[in-house]
């Protein structure tokens, strides 16, 4: 058992082999021309803060060679983006640990706490309790409300995930690896209906189309991102 469990903490601990620091978060001419903008420049959060305050990001947030880490069991709060965006296209790559969860919030407004934006869920989906509970609750769901198409790939535990959110106009797009997985409309019945069934059933105004922040939760486990990027769309 314990030659195992050595040769697991091997593998995972080679799976999160990092690349050079120099070579992440960068922006290629294309990119720059297209109009695509660091959210992490792989050195500082000084464009995040904590959700609700002005105060920046806690002790729970760390930057290693490049890495943006959310540290298990340490408190960090969740963070937001000090500026707000419409109609965009959101990219980054992802890790998670053994059991984790974690995801990224869009449309976040600082008017409703309870339920700050949707959800892109990013878990553990074999272990974690919430990969049990249904597929409305797994990795690139938009979390508790519409489950991610059946055939997506997601990497092994350990592994760097790819993925992309769109918002244009009212359509709303969830992408992992490459490949769509959910599809919505903000304010259509459809959605309204799939809320009402979800733990933001009370939320009156949770299916409409704002201006609204990014954010990155803080849900105590140990999570890490890079290549987190931005550009405008037009609706």
């Amino acid at each position: 058992m314990r030659k195992i469990l050595t040769h697991t903490v091997l593998l995972f601990a080679a799976s999160m082999m990092l690349l050079p620091a120099e070579s992440i978060n960068q922006l290629s001419t294309a990119e720059k021309k297209a109009g695509w903008k660091l959210l992490f420049n792989g050195k500082d959060l000084k464009n995040w803060r904590i959700y609700g305050s002005e105060k920046p990001p806690g002790p729970g947030w760390k930057i290693e060679d490049g890495i943006l880490k959310k540290l298990a069991m340490i408190p960090g709060g969740s963070i937001i983006t000090t500026d707000e965006f419409t109609d965009f296209e959101l990219s980054w790559e992802w890790s998670i640990t053994p059991g984790g969860n974690n995801g990224i919030k869009y449309l976040v407004t600082e008017k409703r706490p309870s339920a700050p934006g949707p959800e892109y869920q990013m878990l553990d989906d074999a272990v974690h309790p919430d990969g049990k509970l249904g597929t409305d609750r797994q990795t690139a769901a938009l979390y508790d409300i519409i489950p991610p198409a059946a055939d997506k790939t997601l990497k092994p535990v350990g592994e760097w995930n790819q993925s992309r959110i769109i918002v244009r106009g009212n359509q709303v797009e969830h992408w992992l690896n490459g490949k769509k997985v959910v599809s919505y409309t903000l304010g259509s019945d459809e959605l309204k209906a799939a809320i009402s069934k979800s733990k933001f059933k009370d939320q009156k105004d949770f299916a409409e189309k704002i201006s609204g922040h990014i954010m990155l939760t803080d849900h105590g486990d140990a999570c890490s991102f890079r290549n987190l990027k931005i550009r405008a769309i037009e609706p």
